[in-house]
């Protein structure tokens, strides 16, 4: 089973999500760590933020929720930026973020 690591900002997002959704999340990540492949509605790419990243998409009553994820490495599922979402599109802020966060974490890898 791969290993979860969060980037220490997308974790404190995260603690912040409603409880509802923060058990969808966990199930959603625990199932990455198993291998599962997640499709939509669950799970979409997102290729502007880097090769092989995913984005969990999680709502509720109060909103909706965003998770960026790279799974495809053989021993790990990084989990690196998190957002309510506000607005239709993906803000730019926050897919720029999102590539700081992820090149941080594979920076810290090698």
């Amino acid at each position: 089973m791969k290993v979860a690591r969060f980037h220490p900002k997308a974790r404190t997002i995260i603690q912040e999500f409603p409880e509802e959704v923060r058990r969808e999340l966990g199930k959603a990540i625990f199932d990455l760590q198993k291998g599962a492949k997640l499709g939509m509605p669950l799970s979409r790419t997102m290729a502007l933020v880097g090769p092989g990243v995913e984005e969990l998409r999680l709502k509720d009553r109060s909103g909706a929720y965003r998770v960026f994820y790279l799974a495809r490495l053989a021993d790990e599922v990084l989990v690196f930026h998190a957002f309510t979402k506000k607005t239709e599109k993906t803000p730019k802020t926050e897919l720029d973020l999102g590539k700081k966060r992820l090149k941080e974490l594979l920076d810290e890898k090698e």
